[in-house]
């Protein structure tokens, strides 16, 4: 990797003694034994995710990237070329991932050296801003340093910064995946950090708030399933949607078992999904479907989705969502993800309705599934479930208070360029409360 000079004072806090701090931990795996970790708790594999330090909610967090100015400009050059209409910001974004390119990471005064770092996204990468999303990889180029050799995070090896594309209040994507997990809705967890980076000239630049997120194949599956031994899919793609016609299994991108490559559970849980018996044996065809898919977990994922409105993910979009064939109880569960767009009508004809009867064939899960009595009677008592628990205006009117307290001078450091407030953040909150209660007022009538 290239050599980065470091004109930073702040950055000289990491101390040269820290890499001798060694730890010695036993592990307990997933067989009931444990497993020996000997290592630096901060910086190598084996030991736990610490969620305590790096999804924190208590303070906002500082990270400062450092680039070289050569990895800088290669990667800038990179962007340009996976996209189209221009090139960079502002272009279409191709169906092709950004390359990773090294930067030393700086946090909590450690340092972490050659991680690899990419834009990621869609929308949200063809905005016409320098505040572009990031993902890492910790342990990317270990075969060009063997010093970093399975380097981690604080116990993470890839993590995602989303940049709260298009969102003045800077709390979207965070509140949706807080209210998903509070509700039982399987979701990663996020935390705020604010982002410098150094593009090279030895100065740091604010990049502005971001959202941390965890990476569902990564730490997600083992911290919430207890177990990452299952099936994980990404969807994409026609065959996302579980239509009869255009389903592909290929659309379904495992995460994990990529080398089995055994995707039987998902074609079952098709196959299931498209039975006659839906017509003329309910009964039958719900217990057959039930024996492969966590319906009643899909049914509360719906009941918030639609109370929050969240229209990029599916019913309108073939994509944000995973699913997880959980070896607990071999059912495939439904995982929120990317919910940066949440709060508001939307796009594309706008965020589904609560009875969803837009909704055609084509989107069966939504589809099929609200058209028996049964599944929407236990709908309607998740949405009513949710707007008096999770949802309650008096839960979340204290957590917006508590989240523009918190953020406020950070949000107001942004600079032009590199930010989506514009000076709203503050209205953007006080909208978020309005929407709110305008949504359980919806949600009331809806159920009665």
């Amino acid at each position: 990797m290239k050599n980065r000079t470091i004109k930073i004072t702040a950055l000289a806090l990491v101390t040269i003694g820290f890499f001798a701090c060694k730890k010695v931990i036993f592990v307990p795996d997933e067989d009931g034994g444990t497993t020996t970790v000997t290592g630096i708790e901060t910086h190598d594999n084996g030991f736990p995710a610490n969620y305590n330090i790096v999804f924190d909610n208590s303070k906002v967090h500082r990270m400062e990237i450092v680039f070289t100015s050569q990895e800088w400009a290669d990667m800038q050059a990179d962007l340009a070329d996976k996209t189209r209409g221009g090139g960079g910001p502002g272009g279409t974004f191709n169906s092709e991932n950004p390359t990773y390119f090294g930067a030393d990471i700086y946090c909590n005064n450690l340092v972490w050296k050659d991680v690899g770092v990419r834009y990621k996204g869609n929308s949200s990468l063809r905005a016409r801003s320098g505040k572009l999303p990031l993902r890492f990889d910790f342990d990317k180029f270990e075969d060009i340093n063997p010093a970093i050799s399975d380097q981690r995070f604080y116990g993470f090896k890839e993590l995602s910064m989303g940049s709260n594309y298009n969102d003045p209040s800077l709390i979207r994507e965070k509140t949706a995946d807080d209210l998903f997990r509070d509700f039982g809705v399987p979701a990663v967890r996020t935390a705020y950090y604010e982002i410098y980076i150094d593009q090279g000239d030895g100065v740091l630049n604010y990049y502005g708030v971001y959202t941390m997120c965890e990476i569902v194949f990564d730490t997600f599956l083992k911290d919430w399933f207890g177990s990452k031994s299952g099936n994980c899919y990404k969807p994409d793609g026609d065959g996302a949607k579980f239509a009869s016609a255009g389903f592909d299994l290929d659309d379904l991108e495992l995460k994990t078992n990529e080398d089995i490559n055994d995707k039987s559970d998902v074609q079952e849980m098709h196959d299931f999904l498209h039975t006659a018996t839906r017509t003329s044996d309910p009964p039958k065809w719900r217990a057959d479907l039930e024996s492969t898919f966590d319906v009643d977990g899909f049914l509360k994922y719906l009941a918030v989705n639609n109370t929050i409105q969240n229209w990029d993910t599916y019913g309108k979009m073939t994509h944000n969502y995973y699913l997880y064939h959980d070896p607990a109880d071999d059912l495939i569960k439904w995982i929120a993800w990317d919910n940066n767009e949440a709060f508001q009508i939307g796009k594309m004809g706008g965020s589904l309705s609560f009875a969803m009867t837009e909704v055609g064939t084509d989107w069966p899960l939504i589809n099929y599934i609200i058209a028996d009595v049964e599944y929407l009677t236990k709908y309607k008592s998740y949405v009513k479930s949710f707007i008096e628990t999770s949802f309650a205006n008096s839960r979340m009117d204290g957590i917006y208070s508590a989240e523009e307290s918190l953020l406020q001078a950070s949000a107001d450091a942004e600079r032009n360029g590199y930010s989506y407030v514009n000076g709203q953040f503050n209205s953007a909150i006080s909208t978020l409360k309005s929407h709110n209660s305008s949504r359980i007022t919806a949600a009331e009538a809806y159920i009665q």
